[in-house]
């Protein structure tokens, strides 16, 4: 859209295009008191110049809209000063909002890939179902239950979005072959971005987690923070992602060990005042997830093997190859799903028997059946398989609270 700013002056009349000048002149039906000097505005720029002078300064009542023909004017008034702007080329300036909608939208596109959603479900998703561990009746299902185990989430995810973004900010190069499409790898977020994003994320999950006062929050939050912080972070003895086992030992310690004790222990001790206690459930979700959560740290490393390989990321597809760790992660899973059906098995309620039993007969089923139609050489196939692993993860959180 070509625009015209006019700013005023003390003598009244305006100014008319005339060829491609332009010059003082009276506009009938249209009163601009005042005299004005035109200033040509880029494309780009009009919504600015229109947006910082008028929207925050003046007042609803002094924004007119006139027409001259098939031009069109917006004056802009406040006590000794004047603004018009013209807009022409038929494009009204309602069209700039839509620009900004569309802006808002990018935006928040760009934090979701930024947040690495997967991650956050599934860190919602077992809390939800570790807290529900802690139940022993139905009265437990009150207020202060709800209340607790949100507060554990806000926190968890808090911190969540710290760990991804900061295993982001110490990877763009690794990124711009393996995952070009975050924000940070494609240019989208500038490293300052990222700082900011990933320090405040930090500060907000301890902030709550030392308001709410609960000690197993708080530990599990300082043990994230610590382990993914060493994950990622390049300094000396650190980035302890270039070392295959000591990472799949920290997304266990993480996934499998901090998610189950400390968040049932947040319900159990800090809302419940109970006494701790480890539950046969309890104990049977920590050794499940201990599987599934090697079987992540092994298998995300599946399709990054090119840039990993770059960049000296010794992970254990590149030591290995795809195929032999794309075979060793279904194994390990399909072990876990005959132990949790073992588990089920031997359960004292029939309901939970049953539930157990079938759930993971069609997971583990479900599981091999997929295994055997992906196309080890598409990177494309293998990265949708990984998510298909992370639906699987979901799944058995769903079935966890009902193991008894």
């Amino acid at each position: 859209m070509d625009s015209l700013l006019l700013s005023s002056f003390s003598t009244p009349s305006v100014l008319s295009k005339g060829g491609n000048n332009w010059r003082r002149c009276n506009l009938k039906n249209v009163e601009f008191p005042g005299s004005y000097v035109a200033y040509n505005v880029s494309r780009l720029r009009v919504w600015k110049v229109r947006e910082k002078p008028c929207s925050a300064v003046f007042q609803p009542s002094s924004l007119k809209h006139c027409a001259k023909g098939s031009e069109t004017f917006v004056f802009y008034q406040r006590p000794n000063e004047r603004f018009l702007v013209k807009a022409a080329g038929g494009q009204p300036l309602e069209s700039e909002a839509k620009n900004d909608m569309n802006s808002a939208k990018d935006a928040l596109d760009a934090f979701y890939r930024f947040s690495r959603p997967h991650t956050v479900i599934g860190t919602a998703l077992s809390i939800v179902s570790v807290s529900l561990l802690a139940i022993e009746k139905l009265s437990d299902f009150s207020p202060l239950f709800f209340v607790g185990m949100l507060e554990a989430i806000v926190a968890a995810l808090l911190m969540n979005i710290y760990i991804v973004g900061l295993n982001q900010l110490y990877d763009i190069d690794i990124d711009k072959v393996n995952k070009p499409y975050l924000p940070l790898a494609s240019g989208e977020y500038s490293i300052q971005t990222g700082v900011m994003i990933v320090a405040s994320f930090s500060i907000l999950s301890f902030g709550v987690g030392w308001l709410v006062g609960s000690w197993p929050l708080f530990w599990a939050l300082f043990i994230s923070f610590v382990l993914g912080t060493a994950y990622s972070i390049n300094v000396p003895l650190l980035r302890w992602k270039r070392f295959a086992l000591v990472a799949a030992m920290c997304i266990l310690a993480v996934r499998a060990v901090i998610v189950q004790l400390a968040f049932f222990l947040h319900i159990q001790t800090h809302v419940f005042k109970r006494p701790a206690v480890f539950s046969r459930p309890l104990i049977f979700a920590t050794a499940f997830m201990s599987f599934f959560s090697v079987v992540i740290a092994l298998f995300k490393d599946i399709p990054d093997i090119d840039g990993d390989r770059i960049y000296g990321i010794r992970s254990f597809t590149v030591r290995l190859g795809q195929k032999r760790v794309f075979w060793i992660c279904i194994s390990l899973l399909e072990i876990a799903y005959t132990v949790a059906l073992l588990v089920g098995a031997s359960s004292g309620f029939l309901w939970s028997k049953v539930v157990t039993v079938l759930g993971h007969t069609i997971l583990a089923s479900i599981l091999w059946t997929n295994a055997k139609s992906v196309d080890l050489s598409s990177k494309a196939a293998i990265t949708s398989f990984y998510m298909f692993i992370w639906k699987l993860f979901y799944a058995e959180y769903l079935l966890i609270p009902l193991v008894r």
